[in-house]
């Protein structure tokens, strides 16, 4: 096994090292909303009990600390309507219901006013904005929207987009000869056949996700790498309870070292129709996407 496979086993074995606190912030000039002296706890009433303190959801949050708890948490509660367009978000109020400080909350509805989801106005407040302002090829709402009531159409959406995304990706690359590239993604196709013998599905996962962002950035194309952040997230919430794109399999194994055989030889249509076969081994792609017909 290469040098690079080994190393990349050893990290995805070991523990996610969490990240520093927001420390001091700069304040964010967030207008209160009217009557923000009182606590309105109504304006919670229709969350989950269980989003009671942060602190009690801490696994799942892409972020660390209270400040990437909180914007997990607003996020989804957004996202899943339990927030509904034009809820005023008062961070007083917030930060009690949280048990966080002002500062924590300024900084997370700063982070979500950066994904469109909120919106601050003098005059007016914070107050959530309905769906089409929202930064729907966000990874994080990509994630909120996967896991929350719009699953089917998110995960559609997601086959769909992969469909157009990844094919096209594949057969540029082959045409750009950047041995170093194409030797990694050898690695990870090795990576992937060591961890599918061994069991392994989160290594099996990420050299997965890997092998994906390298294919995009093989493609030489500006555009399509800004758009390499929807293939990372589909990867990441369409298999199921294994967090890879495709589970792991001899025929998702097979596909891709079929596509690194095609850049290798310069075969563009080859890996377009690899990289197609690739995709249709997930059932989910294959209801929604069906494959192309012979002529």
């Amino acid at each position: 096994m290469s040098t690079l496979a080994h190393t990349m086993m050893t990290a995805a074995r070991s523990a996610d090292s969490g990240l520093a606190g927001p420390g001091e912030l700069d304040r964010y000039p967030y207008a209160e909303a009217p009557g923000a002296d009182r606590v309105v706890t109504s304006a919670w009433d229709s969350a989950d009990q269980d989003l009671g303190r942060v602190g009690r959801r801490s696994a799942g949050s892409r972020g660390r600390g209270l400040h990437g708890q909180l914007v997990q948490q607003l996020g989804q509660m957004i996202v899943s309507g339990d927030l509904g367009a034009d809820r005023p978000l008062v961070p007083e109020e917030i930060g009690q219901r949280f048990e966080v400080s002002r500062t924590v909350v300024r900084e997370s509805l700063r982070v979500l006013e950066a994904k469109g989801l909120v919106s601050a106005r003098p005059n007016v407040g914070t107050r959530v904005r309905p769906v089409s302002d929202w930064n729907l090829l966000d990874p994080d709402i990509i994630e909120w929207r996967a896991f929350g009531p719009q699953r089917d159409d998110q995960r559609r959406e997601l086959g769909e987009l992969r469909w157009t995304i990844e094919p096209l990706a594949a057969r540029l690359a082959a045409g750009h000869g950047r041995e170093e590239v194409q030797q990694r993604l050898a690695d990870m196709v090795e990576i992937m056949g060591h961890s599918l013998s061994q069991g392994d599905g989160i290594t099996f996962s990420r050299a997965d996700a890997e092998f994906h962002s390298l294919l995009i950035q093989l493609a030489s194309n500006r555009m399509l790498e800004h758009l390499s952040g929807i293939v990372s997230a589909a990867l990441q919430v369409s298999g199921g309870p294994i967090t890879g794109c495709d589970r792991p399999t001899e025929a998702s194994l097979v596909h891709h070292s079929r596509i690194v055989d095609a850049l290798g030889a310069g075969d563009g249509h080859g890996a377009e129709a690899a990289m197609r076969q690739l995709l249709t081994v997930h059932p989910e792609v294959e209801r929604v996407v069906p494959a192309p017909r012979e002529h």
